[in-house]
């Protein structure tokens, strides 16, 4: 039996999806794409994960697509397998905006080209001394996908992008800390114990809060200050009555922890 490329695991409210294929560094082939999105959806529909948490196995994030297969359909002039991989990827890309969970990229080592953009596309993104970022798409003729030109300009600004994309330079860890691209670095010794227990702790928050928060943030990042005003205005008086709002109340008058979202009853 072949081992699967994507591996999934939900322990205490956080789901864990890892890339695997350690011998490519994480390279994305085949269905892994479509497998990713398959279970990005599983996520999304179940009120039992709180947040998401993707990484990869070994010692890399992902190097993006498979280049040895790209350039088969390049050999034979046929778009049509590239085409379904940008559709499959610029639906994960749709969905990791539009889940209610805080999506969290553990970027364990090299993320280059589609797998750089795939972090950005997260909500978050934690790194280690081993985190390298590559816009390495113009070092094969090609521009960013997976939505990189609107993360990365909106991250660094638009010099910067630009920069970054046309010489495709390596981006260390502490540069990209000091850029925005990275919340976090974690020593890499204890490094995934370190990210599940920063993801843990988003997990045990109030989901419906969390959710509103993603949707305003993302919702307001151009708006006008009328259209933040009312979007915050409309939100809060709609909280203020949810369940999660309750038993924050309850809990910070009766002075313990609050348990919010629903039970595993």
């Amino acid at each position: 039996m072949s081992t699967p490329h994507i591996l999934f695991d939900v322990t205490n409210h956080v789901a864990t999806v890892t890339l695997n294929r350690p011998e490519a560094m994480n390279a994305l082939a085949g269905d892994m794409r479509a497998v990713l999105l398959r279970r990005l959806e599983d996520c999304a529909a179940d009120a039992n994960v709180r947040c998401v948490v993707i990484t990869g196995a070994g010692k890399a994030f992902c190097a993006g697509g498979d280049i040895a297969a790209m350039a088969k359909w390049q050999a034979a002039n046929d778009t049509s397998v590239l085409e379904a991989t940008l559709e499959a990827a610029e639906k994960v890309v749709r969905l990791l905006r539009a889940m209610p969970q805080p999506v969290i990229a553990a970027v364990n080592g090299p993320a280059a080209g589609g797998g750089m953009n795939m972090a950005l596309a997260c909500d978050m993104r934690l790194g280690c001394e081993k985190t390298l970022f590559s816009e390495s798409f113009v070092k094969i003729g090609l521009i960013p996908d997976w939505g990189g030109f609107g993360s990365l300009t909106r991250l660094v600004g638009a010099a910067k992008a630009m920069e970054l994309m046309m010489t495709g330079d390596r981006i260390r860890a502490e540069d990209a800390l000091r850029l925005g691209l990275l919340n976090q670095i974690f020593p890499l010794a204890g490094y995934r114990d370190q990210v599940q227990a920063f993801a843990q702790r988003l997990a045990s928050g109030p989901p419906q809060a969390l959710a509103a928060i993603k949707r305003g943030i993302y919702a307001t990042a151009n708006a006008s200050l009328d259209e933040v005003l009312d979007f915050e205005h409309q939100t809060q008086a709609s909280l203020i009555l949810s369940d999660d709002a309750r038993e924050g109340m309850r809990a910070f008058l009766e002075k313990r922890p609050p348990l919010f979202g629903p039970t595993d009853d």
